[in-house]
């Protein structure tokens, strides 16, 4: 059976049901919430990549000192990373859709869970770094500007992100 079943009864999002054999509910906050985060975290790429400084200084280190006089090849990698940023909203959007092959809507949600593990573990595992290099436990090269920055909302933003892609789908 290839048609979906869609219930909007749920306050959180939507159910789907495949065949009887894959549950899958939608919550439709949590997806809103991915995106608006994705966009403004793309958005902030688009600007440092067509020149705009503001908030560079916070990210610190290497990323900062190539900002101050950038390469081509840097502000391209800073577009890239905006457009591979703005693919994960598509990904959101995706969800949204009532796909009638199975097969999409289980890769769809393992794409979006692994994707939330891994946007909350990289900024957790980063947040935990920096906080060692705040106790000299490790050495980066990061001045209290940065250091404070990162661990008040970069990281902070990073886990936020990933909270909002994992909550996005569950299976029941």
């Amino acid at each position: 059976m290839d048609a979906v079943d869609w219930n909007d009864d749920d306050y959180f999002g939507n159910l789907a049901t495949f065949g009887g054999a894959f549950y899958l509910r939608v919550n439709c906050w949590f997806i809103a919430l991915g995106i608006i985060w994705t966009v403004i975290f793309a958005g902030m790429s688009f600007y440092w990549a067509m020149g705009g400084m503001l908030g560079v200084r916070s990210l610190g280190g290497s990323i900062y000192e190539m900002s101050l006089n950038p390469e081509l090849s840097f502000v391209i990698m800073i577009w890239i990373t905006g457009f591979i940023k703005l693919f994960g909203a598509t990904v959101l959007l995706m969800l949204l859709v009532q796909w009638r092959k199975p097969l999409i809507t289980r890769m769809l949600y393992y794409v979006t869970k692994f994707s939330g593990v891994f946007l909350f573990l990289y900024g957790f595992l980063n947040f935990i770094t920096i906080a060692l290099s705040v106790f000299h436990i490790l050495d980066f090269d990061l001045d209290s500007y940065a250091t404070f920055w990162r661990l008040t909302f970069w990281e902070p933003f990073w886990m936020a992100g990933g909270a909002f892609y994992f909550f996005t789908v569950k299976r029941v």
